[in-house]
């Protein structure tokens, strides 16, 4: 059966193959085991481009393939890394609490250790009580569930009342907009219990491997998103290439006939929206350790439309457009907002891309939904030759009412 969807599917195999040569020259050229050509910190941010990826996997099933525009999955991403981020938190201020009590000449109490970490916490927020919501960031085991079942029960309860309702279109992206933003509004509260505007910050700081460089932490973070992306890759290209991919397509063309055929719709849309949540959370889990810092601003619906932007660059309905235009968008955008852009002299005006990075990016937008609608992804499929087969007018189904080769091309 894999071979049969591999041989199927050369894509994928092309896909694997490409990443892992990749993580391989990465690895080669790093400051931890190779020649240190690339930089820690261009790692950290391969590492990062690597997880944004796997959430344009995630965007480009539910939007490329199911048809459902969702502005609000960058909310799952970044629920993933607080989940994370509570554990790495939480664990850090543990250590640094029993070394500062350590000092004390006698044995410190539990209770002590627990006021203690509050303190260190929450004191940014005028707190020194560990909210209900830190129950078990003691327990990385019990975090790394949260991981999942926080953004997919969010997902499903979500989805549930969305779908169940039979919310569709322009009004369902406007209600995922409406989660995220409550969402980020909530978590900017003080009282919300995860430090407010502060958010969570020193997770590049991983408990128990304090003596281990960043050179070689970031290395190992780098590996964890390749190795994911290539899974979620691997997963995601099963899915669509069989029956459920071709019944998530045919309710993106026509819901209402995929119903009259029997098909419960609001099931498949519920399980393609719960799964690419689940999806997005791991990402985030593995994008912030290696950022550093998460607040509430990234889960801001702007970032969400970016996402949407990325997708679309790299070609929607294509899981390998939907990678490129990920790290195509976002290195570009380290490069242009990192001040490395030459300014443009006018003459009357400068061009200073710090400041007109976004105007391009929408832009560029605009022109790909208007005169590239396949985007990256569409380019490569004319360079690899993999276009649909001429048929000579023949129909493209079992009966002479189907699709005819010209119809096809118009």
């Amino acid at each position: 059966m894999t071979r049969t969807f591999l041989a199927r599917n050369p894509s994928v195999m092309i896909f694997l193959a490409t990443l892992a040569l990749f993580t391989v020259g990465v690895t080669l050229l790093s400051e931890a085991y190779g020649t240190a050509f690339l930089s820690t910190s261009f790692v950290k941010t391969l590492g990062m481009t690597l997880c944004l990826c796997l959430i344009a996997l995630a965007m480009d099933l539910i939007w490329g393939y199911a048809g459902i525009l969702s502005l609000g999955h960058f909310a799952f991403f970044a629920l993933g890394g607080y989940m994370i981020g509570m554990w790495l938190m939480y664990a850090r201020t543990e250590d640094i609490v029993i070394s500062a009590l350590s000092q004390s000449p006698l044995p410190a109490t539990a209770e002590e250790i627990r006021q203690g970490i509050g303190t260190q916490i929450f004191g940014v927020v005028g707190g020194s009580e560990i909210p209900l919501v830190w129950a078990f960031a003691h327990s990385l085991p019990l975090q790394l569930i949260l991981v999942i079942a926080v953004p997919g029960v969010l997902a499903l309860l979500f989805g549930w009342l969305a779908f169940r309702a039979r919310v569709t279109g322009v009004y369902l992206s406007i209600l995922t907009q409406a989660m995220t933003l409550a969402l980020a509004l909530y978590l900017f509260q003080n009282d919300s219990g995860l430090r407010g505007n502060n958010g969570l910050s020193g997770l590049q700081n991983i408990p128990g491997l304090g003596h281990v460089p960043q050179a070689d932490l970031s290395l190992w973070f780098f590996w964890a998103s390749a190795l994911a992306l290539g899974i979620g890759y691997l997963v995601l290209a099963f899915v669509v290439s069989g029956k459920f991919g071709s019944v998530i397509r045919a309710i993106r063309d026509d819901e209402q006939r995929v119903r009259f055929l029997g098909y419960s719709v609001e099931g498949y849309k519920l399980f393609v929206f719960t799964l690419t949540a689940i999806i997005a959370a791991i990402a985030g889990a593995l994008y912030y350790p290696q950022a550093g810092i998460i607040n509430p601003a990234e889960l801001m619906p702007v970032a969400s439309i970016y996402l949407a932007v990325w997708v679309a660059i790299g070609g929607r309905g294509r899981l390998y457009g939907a990678v490129i235009g990920a790290a195509f968008v976002s290195l570009l955008s380290s490069w242009f907002t990192g001040g490395r852009a030459p300014d443009v002299n006018l003459g009357v005006y400068t061009i200073k891309w710090v400041d007109w990075w976004s105007v391009a990016l929408g832009l560029s937008f605009v022109g790909v939904t208007l005169f590239a609608p396949k985007g990256i992804g569409g380019l490569v499929d004319l360079a690899a030759g993999w276009r649909s087969p001429n048929r000579r007018g023949a129909a493209l189904g079992p009966d002479d009412s189907a699709l005819q080769e010209k119809e096809a091309r118009e």
